[in-house]
């Protein structure tokens, strides 16, 4: 842990009338959380930007000092005070467990409202429809990004690229129809089958080719390792499937 006696600093940061700078408002908020009175420099104009980096030789604001140290940017100064700061294309998994987490306390809200206990069958089946439905939302932001990184390990995408395109609508169509608990002999079918197509894909590309891949099943941006994820999520839709299909 960086020596933090001396509790000043100075910050640098663009505060113009058509642009207010985020990142300098964060490294604002961040050293008054670690204790810092600072000395807060606006850059109003974009004049007055311009002089103030090529003077101090940066090519970007928000700037921290520290005594005589120059800190840098807002992911420099969160290192300096140890946090972790996310490389870009580093993997993570946060995306999906924020899916999940929130999927499963609205599926626990739906059964309080609905019977007056959370302690129901029909609670599993509502958060796994509604993570099908959200997981789908994810893709279907941008499915031409979500089909390109589908298509690097789907068995029939790969035969047949116009899956890739409507992969996305069909979980969808599935999830929705299972939270209604309507049409399950559309549903169920349709879940089976992207379900055991996925899981089949997933577990050859990550088992047996060893394959280390980005997972497309948080939408095409995501920086999910395609792996135990992935085959989860196709899993939950082949057993939710039979599941809703013989009950």
């Amino acid at each position: 842990m960086p020596d933090t006696d001396k509790k000043t600093a100075k910050l640098y940061r663009m505060a113009m009338p058509g642009h207010l700078c985020p990142f300098g408002l964060k490294s604002k908020a961040l050293l008054e959380r670690e204790g810092f009175e600072v000395e807060d420099h606006l850059l109003e104009s974009r004049e007055e930007t311009d002089a103030y980096m090529e003077k101090a030789g940066v090519d970007t604001t928000p700037q921290t000092y520290i005594g005589d140290e120059r800190i840098g940017g807002h992911d420099d100064l969160r290192r300096y005070f140890g946090q972790n700061v996310r490389e870009e294309g580093e993997t993570s998994y946060m995306p999906i467990i924020a899916i999940f987490a929130t999927t499963a306390l609205m599926a626990l809200a739906l059964a309080w409202a609905a019977f007056g206990t959370v302690l129901t069958v029909r609670t599993f089946e509502w958060f796994i429809a509604l993570s099908m439905t959200v997981l789908a939302i994810q893709k279907l932001q941008d499915v031409e990004s979500f089909s390109t990184m589908f298509l690097n390990y789907d068995l029939l995408a790969k035969r047949w690229v116009r899956y890739a395109y409507l992969y996305p609508f069909g979980e969808a169509l599935a999830g929705v129809l299972m939270l209604s608990g309507a049409l399950i002999w559309i549903a169920s079918p349709v879940a089976i089958f992207i379900g055991g197509i996925g899981a089949i894909s997933v577990f050859k590309a990550v088992y047996v080719d060893k394959r280390e891949l980005k997972c497309a099943c948080a939408g095409g941006n995501s920086n999910v390792p395609l792996g135990f994820v992935s085959l989860t999520e196709n899993l939950m839709m082949l057993g939710m499937g039979f599941w809703m299909l013989l009950t």
